[in-house]
């Protein structure tokens, strides 16, 4: 099964942020353009045509975010649209972060290809 087709159910407070080797082995499962910042949090960069396009991307993006009620943090401008993922409740990475960013990604290789 596929990082993007696992259940991404965000865990409540008082859970355990993933190890280290947990989030280095799902980032490499997350592929190229994916990386944790000093802050802890799984970011991306995303490039897009126009304006138009990255917010259709971000919109894309809210949609999957409601339909799992996990909401990353999104900067979008002209050409661009960024994604800053962590589990607020526990003040780290979880598995639901690393399955919503799959998605996210799924979601960019099909826009990108339409």
């Amino acid at each position: 099964m596929s990082l993007a087709d696992r259940e991404c159910v965000p865990p409540g407070p008082g859970a355990d942020p993933i190890t280290r080797a947990g989030v280095s082995s799902l980032l490499a499962d997350l592929g190229v353009g994916w990386a944790v910042n000093q802050a802890g949090h799984l970011k991306c960069l995303y490039q897009f045509a126009d304006f138009k396009k990255a917010l259709a991307f971000a919109n894309g993006v809210g949609d999957l975010a409601e339909d799992v009620g996990h909401h990353p943090d999104l900067l979008i401008g002209w050409g661009r649209c960024g994604i800053e993922l962590w589990t607020h409740d526990i003040g780290g990475l979880s598995e639901c972060d690393f399955v919503l960013a799959a998605r996210i990604e799924r979601l960019y290789q099909s826009s990108a290809s339409s």
